[in-house]
């Protein structure tokens, strides 16, 4: 499975002064705690609207306000309620694959808020170093114990010089790129989607921030009526990845699938579409 010192270099993480880092023998890695990125509140972005979209639920603004905590988030996971799971993998990964690795081996890929992905494990076996990060211990042991693979805890040095601020849920250290440097590719299926939607603009720039030159980012995110919802995961029309992102890469939409379920019927909404589009980064 892969090669031994695949070289990736630690995250900070932790809360109150604890840190620590997962890493099995092969050289997957993941974090169980993160410290905290300081997110200036943004104004809100200026959206158009995503095609396919009524004109009245473009914007997401039913949704601007709507804040998750770091527990909400935990508990999901605690109660067994952590239905954006997929068990086998995803498939819209499956079959672009290829996209994101675009010929090359041994690539640095990144899976932000992995939770318990079992597409980490595949690409790993590929040869490729994986780095994934979540805010939930529980679901990263789960990961390994799913996969059958061994880890050691180790402590992370240098969590003192952290600093630590709380916006919305999301924890990410300040100075990431200079700790675990930068990748060639990024899957990113319920990461953006679950970020607080007051910060996508300081997630954005973070994610932006770790990318190498000419690398591959895969984005999933998700249509449905917002009025009907209040996420998460969060709507996210094709408008605003363009203004997060199109000053940074190009961005192709590749396919829109209907992901739709009694589970979403439930949500009291008529239709819920996965969107995927591919990032290449020029800049």
């Amino acid at each position: 499975m892969g090669r031994e010192g695949w070289g990736w270099r630690p995250f900070w993480g932790g809360t109150a002064g604890s840190a620590a880092l997962w890493q099995n023998r092969a050289g997957l890695a993941v974090l169980c705690r993160l410290t905290l990125l300081s997110l200036l509140l943004p104004q809100p972005l200026e959206m158009d609207g995503a095609a396919g979209v009524p004109a009245e639920l473009q914007g997401g603004r039913a949704q601007a306000d709507r804040v998750l905590t770091a527990q909400e988030w935990l508990h999901k996971w605690e109660t067994g309620t952590a239905a954006f799971h997929k068990e086998h993998g995803h498939p819209l990964l499956e079959k672009y694959l290829d996209v994101l690795l675009s010929g090359r081996s041994g690539l640095r890929i990144f899976f932000p808020l992995c939770g318990k992905a079992v597409d980490m494990k595949r690409l790993a076996d590929l040869g490729h170093s994986i780095v994934g990060v979540d805010i939930s211990e529980q679901a990263l042991k789960e990961f390994f114990a799913d996969q059958g693979l061994s880890y050691c805890e180790e402590p992370v040095p240098g969590i003192a010089g952290a600093k630590k601020l709380q916006v919305g849920f999301l924890l990410l250290p300040n100075g990431l790129v200079e700790i675990v440097g930068k990748f060639d590719g990024v899957w990113d299926r319920g990461a953006l989607v679950a970020v607080n939607p007051c910060d996508r603009p300081r997630y954005a720039s973070l994610m932006i921030s770790l990318m190498e030159k000419n690398s591959s980012y895969l984005l999933v995110t998700v249509l449905y009526d917002p009025n009907k919802h209040k996420g998460p995961p969060f709507y996210v029309p094709e408008s605003e990845v363009k203004s997060l992102f199109g000053n940074h890469c190009e961005i192709k939409l590749l396919e829109k699938v209907s992901d739709f379920s009694e589970r979403h019927r439930r949500w009291g909404l008529d239709y819920f579409l996965e969107v995927l589009y591919i990032l290449k980064f020029v800049a």
